[in-house]
């Protein structure tokens, strides 16, 4: 087990608030690197992606930095943006 994952599991323990928020903000946080990455990826800046769905740079910066409460037509704007499908998928909560 990695330092940063011992860490995070003691703090679990400790921190009641911390576990029950853990994983919504873990999801947040993955939502925008994966934007981030595609992005990347497709070698667009954050503003050439701006431009191409019609946004301005701060709301592309805001979503690959915290990606907190974004709109499903905001996420399929940019997956349109940089020619990829948005998939959404649910599952059980463990």
């Amino acid at each position: 087990m990695s330092d940063l994952k011992k860490y995070i599991e003691k703090r679990k323990a400790l921190d009641k608030v911390f576990a029950e928020n853990y994983e919504e903000g873990y999801h947040d946080f993955k939502i925008g690197v994966m934007v981030r990455e595609a992005r990347r990826q497709a070698g667009l800046t954050q503003k050439q992606l701006a431009d191409r769905i019609r946004v301005k740079p701060p709301l592309i910066s805001r979503l690959e930095n915290n990606a907190g409460d974004v709109r499903l037509s905001t996420l399929h704007k940019i997956a349109s943006g940089l020619n990829l499908k948005l998939n959404v998928c649910l599952s059980a909560v463990s």
